[in-house]
Parts: C-alpha cells; sequence; structure tokens
C-alpha cells in the first residue's frame, strides 16, 4: 500500500510537472516573433498567401485556445498534431525518429553503468592515492565538458586525423544493397563512436556517485563485520561495498535514461545521427509548435517512467523502502 501510495503521487507530481512544462514551452513559441508560415513560404510572401497558410494551420486562433485544442487531442485522443516542416502526423515523425535515439541512447547507458560502476568502484578502493585524484580529475572534467564539444574532437581525432570510425550518419551509402549480417555490423561501427561520447560523459558523472556511495557503505556495519571476518582487497569493495551502495546507484540509473535521450540530441546533431536530435532542430528552424510540444512531452514521459522505474527498483531491493515506517518501527 505505501508503494502504490508513493507511485500515485509520483504519477499525480509528473502530470502537473508535464502540464506545465508544455505551457510554457507554448507560450515561448507563442511569443516568440513569426510563425511556421514564415519559414514555409518565406519573407517575400504575399499578406494574402500568409492569411491563408495560417487559416489551413490553425494560426488564426488565439494562443489559448489552439494549446487547448493541442492538449485535449494530445491527452484524451493521443493526436499529437499536424508537422507542417516535414508535411505528416507528429506521431509518425516521432515514431521514425524514436527507434534510432533509443538505440544511441541504450548503448550509451549500458556503456555509462559498466564504466561508471567500475570506474567509481576503483576510485574508492584507491582512495587518498595518487591513482583516485587523477581519476576524479579526469571524471570531472569529461563531466563538465559539453557533449557536443567532446564529439566534435572525437571525430576530429578518431574519423578525420585517425579514420578508426565513421564521422556521421547510421550507414555507409549503399548500405541498403547489403545483407542483413553486413548491415548490422556497419551500424555497429557508426553506433560506436556517438554512443562511446554520450556514454563516457554520463559515466564521469556516476563514477564519481559510486565512489562517495562506495565510501560511505564501507564505513557500514555489515561490511566492517565482513572485514573481521577476513574479507578483504577487491572482494570487500567490489561485493560487500559495491552491494550495499546499489539502491542510490539504481535510482541515479533510472533518472539517467531521460537526461540520455535529451542529452543525445546534441550528439544526433554532431554525428548527423537521423533521429530526434535532427527532428527537433528542424522544428526549431522550421516553427514547427506541434513537434516540439510533442518531444518536450516525451522527454517529461521519460523523466516520469525513469523516475518510477527507479522507485520500483529501489524498493525490491530494498524491502525497508517497501515497508516504510512499519521497517523502521520493527528495526
Amino acid at each position: 500500500m505505501l508503494m502504490l501510495g508513493i507511485i500515485s503521487r509520483r504519477i499525480g507530481a509528473g502530470l502537473l510537472t508535464l502540464l506545465a512544462v508544455s505551457l510554457i514551452v507554448f507560450v515561448g513559441a507563442s511569443i516568440l516573433p513569426g510563425d511556421a508560415t514564415e519559414a514555409i513560404l518565406g519573407q517575400a510572401a504575399s499578406p494574402e498567401a500568409v492569411a491563408g497558410l495560417r487559416r489551413a494551420l490553425g494560426l488564426d486562433h488565439p494562443a489559448p485556445e489552439r494549446y487547448l485544442r493541442w492538449l485535449s487531442a494530445f491527452a484524451l485522443r493521443g493526436e499529437w498534431g499536424w508537422s507542417v516542416a516535414r508535411g505528416m502526423p507528429v506521431r509518425s515523425a516521432v515514431a521514425a525518429a524514436l527507434p534510432a535515439t533509443l538505440l544511441l541512447s541504450g548503448t550509451a547507458l549500458l556503456l555509462q553503468c559498466a564504466l561508471g560502476v567500475g570506474w567509481g568502484a576503483l576510485m574508492a578502493r584507491a582512495r587518498g592515492r595518487a591513482a583516485d585524484r587523477w581519476a576524479g580529475i579526469l571524471a570531472a572534467l569529461l563531466y563538465a565538458l559539453p557533449a557536443f564539444w567532446v564529439g566534435m574532437m572525437a571525430i576530429l581525432a578518431l574519423a578525420v586525423k585517425i579514420p578508426l570510425f565513421p564521422a556521421s550518419s547510421m550507414h555507409s551509402v549503399g548500405a541498403e544493397a547489403w545483407p542483413a549480417w553486413r548491415r548490422a555490423l556497419d551500424l555497429l561501427h557508426h553506433l560506436a563512436l556517438p554512443a562511446a561520447v554520450l556514454g563516457v560523459s554520463s559515466a564521469a558523472g556516476m563514477a564519481r556517485f559510486v565512489r562517495a556511495g562506495v565510501l560511505q557503505t564501507v564505513s557500514e556495519a555489515f561490511v566492517r563485520a565482513a572485514r573481521a571476518r577476513g574479507v578483504g582487497g577487491g572482494r570487500l569493495f567490489g561485493v560487500h561495498a559495491l552491494r550495499g551502495a546499489l539502491v542510490p546507484i539504481v535510482n541515479l540509473v533510472g533518472l539517467s535514461l531521460p537526461a540520455l535521450v535529451s542529452g543525445s540530441l546534441a550528439v544526433e546533431y554532431v554525428f548527423a545521427w537521423p533521429a530526434m536530435g535532427r527532428l527537433f532542430y528542424d522544428a526549431l528552424v522550421a516553427r514547427d509548435a506541434a513537434v516540439v510540444l510533442a518531444l518536450t512531452a516525451l522527454t517529461s514521459l521519460l523523466v516520469l517512467g525513469g523516475s518510477l522505474l527507479a522507485d520500483l527498483a529501489m524498493a525490491a531491493l530494498d524491502p525497508r523502502i517497501r515497508l516504510g515506517r512499519r521497517g523502521s518501527a520493527a528495526a
């Protein structure tokens, strides 16, 4: 019952957040000068042509009415509107771009977890030594650098100077005529560099979080008991201390998915990865408000979903979270 209450509160707060974010985005798009008609017709279009296109697109209605129409269609009928830049339903445009974004973000998430947890555990084990300090400096540097800048430097170093990886796109030219196994290898070849850029940048932040969690867990009674039984070295840090720090790490992983999806937009643009990053950029340039609203709402839903998954995973790992006060009282 306690977890149901937590989940219901999270869903309610998430829906209110989604409503507020969509309203802010809509107001911001409405108060900017110009609209989608200028992007479609150009500056030299006649006033009659502009007025006719505005009527056809429904832009001649007041802004509050347009927002309420979009909100009711999105929430009640699952209709995301029409993309004026691409000439198709927004749902179709997002459905075409989302798999490529999820592939990039999912691969980056795996790299983040593997590298971040291992990196943080090694930093914790080398606490106070030179390896810990240099690894911490490197983690802070990679975490602070913008992902798009790291991506451009990676292209310059590993695609131009040393041509180990492709610089852009998901497939090589003419790959559609290749056998399936060769297309899959080509996709992995193109995926490696952008996924590494996104994953390593995120892993740097996770490593510092893991280090702090492991060092805090080392002082717990069950870790001291394991040390008293003769457990030491890598087993003490890798099994006992890291397992004790697993709950906050799982919470961080659950919240990383929406951050990776939103953070991948810049990386997608740098690597010309044909996914939601390009879709979002084209929508901003074309003043395609329906696409901007849909992508903003989708990102907000991912934040809500990631938070709920993190709560459920933490409850599964730690019975005290499921029992709440009853668990504390029983203790």
